[in-house]
């Protein structure tokens, strides 16, 4: 009687498919993590450029207009076009580009509207809307959005991410 030490090729394809399987598990969890990463770079990206129109407030009394990237006139950010790209580099060390580098018109928005666009108070002055077009991880609106919404128009419909501030 031979006394045979291997495996099975049934049993090695088991293992295999076995093995399989995890790694798609690992594979599909890691790429979750990921999309949750960009969207924290997102929200922190937001918060930054909230900052810096805030900053370029103080110093000329009004807000950048938007430069125009031919995405329906809004300023758009991302690898085609530079996010606000009139702003000087005293208010940001760097503009921010969307993270997962699209190239259409998603990504970061930014719009300064005149007085009374959209039914806003003509008495608030000119207001600029910033927004987030596709966060991956939340459905629209996202958990975290301040949101901004004229009488004749809500850009938290448009956007996953929005806000926006009036100059007076």
């Amino acid at each position: 009687m031979k006394n045979n030490r291997g495996f099975t090729l049934i049993e090695l394809l088991v293992v295999i498919a076995i093995i399989g399987m995890l790694s798609s598990v690992v594979l599909a969890s890691l790429n979750v993590a990921r999309e949750k990463g960009r969207d924290a770079r997102r929200l922190s990206d937001m918060n930054s450029a909230v900052k810096a129109l805030a900053l370029y407030y103080d110093e000329n009394g009004r807000y950048p207009n938007s430069d125009y990237d031919g995405c329906g006139g809004w300023d758009v950010g991302n690898q085609t076009y530079n996010f606000m790209g009139n702003m000087d580099t005293k208010f940001w060390s760097s503009t921010p580009e969307d993270p997962k580098g699209t190239s259409n018109c998603d990504g970061y928005r930014y719009y300064r509207y005149s007085p009374g666009s959209y039914g806003c108070p003509a008495s608030k002055g000119a207001f600029y809307v910033l927004g987030v077009t596709d966060m991956e991880t939340s459905g629209r609106p996202h958990s975290e959005s301040p949101g901004w919404s004229c009488p004749s128009r809500n850009w938290q419909g448009e956007m996953d991410w929005v806000t926006g501030q009036f100059e007076k």
